[in-house]
């Protein structure tokens, strides 16, 4: 049965997206909404969120890996915009470090889509699984990492801000390379190499997580690559989910994203290793 099929069956009204061959049911469109929504919250809180929403716009018939992948900084862009808002209504952020951070992050985001097509992505999974395998263990033994900021530079210093502004443009590339996780490497960055506590560094990577969407964006919407009804579907989620994720973030601490942070990266170790185990 065919996606149209079944929603005539379903009583439901479909219509195929203009330049794509993907059929969006209103259904389907509740259901990215909901997406969205979790996705949004969880990424407010630690990164992550692409985690869900990847895997859910990969299941939709008709939508292609690359499709995906641009339809998916849609829906981020719009929750890391909200999330970043309501962080800053809360928390004062280094801005001299944040924002040239995100700036060099934005050039690395284009780099890297640049690169992604010619890049293979199996030259960079089995990398990235052994550095967050690291991450979590380094995060588990030491307990009161992130819990109080503990500056590894003066933060008037060149040290400081170069360390700051060099994550933020390497993550930045990798974000357009492959993208799972960019916000979960920029806190565990920002902590252990800068020093924030978790909530200042939540706060700062949204910022900068902000501008790499942008940039991949930059890269993805002049060629073609988004299928706007779905991304606007996951944008109005993403919307509410970045409100909440960082209100529920904001009201438990530090204590409370470590916890999360953990989870999340666990779950990153889950699905590379599959998929370096898969050959994929």
């Amino acid at each position: 049965m065919t996606a149209l099929t079944a929603a005539a069956a379903a009583g439901t009204a479909a219509a195929a997206a203009p330049g794509t061959g993907v059929e969006v049911t209103v259904g389907l469109v509740l259901l990215l909404l909901a997406v969205g929504l979790v996705a949004g919250t969880v990424d407010a809180v630690v990164g992550g969120g692409g985690l869900i929403q990847l895997p859910a716009l990969l299941l939709v018939p008709g939508v292609s890996a690359v499709q995906a992948l641009a339809t998916n900084k849609v829906g981020s862009i719009a929750g890391t915009a909200m999330s970043s808002a309501t962080y800053l209504r809360r928390i004062t952020p280094d801005r001299s470090a944040t924002l040239p951070a995100a700036g060099l992050a934005l050039g690395g985001a284009v780099l890297g889509a640049m690169l992604a097509a010619i890049v293979p992505e199996a030259l960079f999974r089995p990398i990235i699984l052994v550095v967050l395998v690291a991450v979590a263990l380094f995060t588990l033994l030491k307990p009161s990492l992130g819990q109080e900021a503990q500056l590894r530079f003066p933060p008037d210093s060149a040290a400081h801000h170069g360390v700051a502004w060099t994550l933020g443009f390497l993550v930045g590339v990798y974000d357009g390379v492959l993208g799972p996780g960019t916000g979960s490497f920029l806190v565990i960055g920002l902590v252990a190499l800068v020093g924030f506590s978790f909530l200042q560094a939540t706060a700062s990577a949204k910022v900068i997580n902000l501008a790499t969407n942008l940039g991949a964006l930059l890269f993805f919407i002049p060629a073609g690559h988004v299928v706007w009804s779905l991304g606007l579907a996951l944008a109005a989620g993403n919307l509410a989910g970045g409100y909440l994720g960082a209100r529920v973030a904001i009201r438990f601490g530090s204590g409370f994203v470590r916890i999360v942070f953990i989870v999340v990266v666990a779950a990153l170790v889950t699905s590379m290793g599959w998929d370096v185990l898969r050959g994929r």
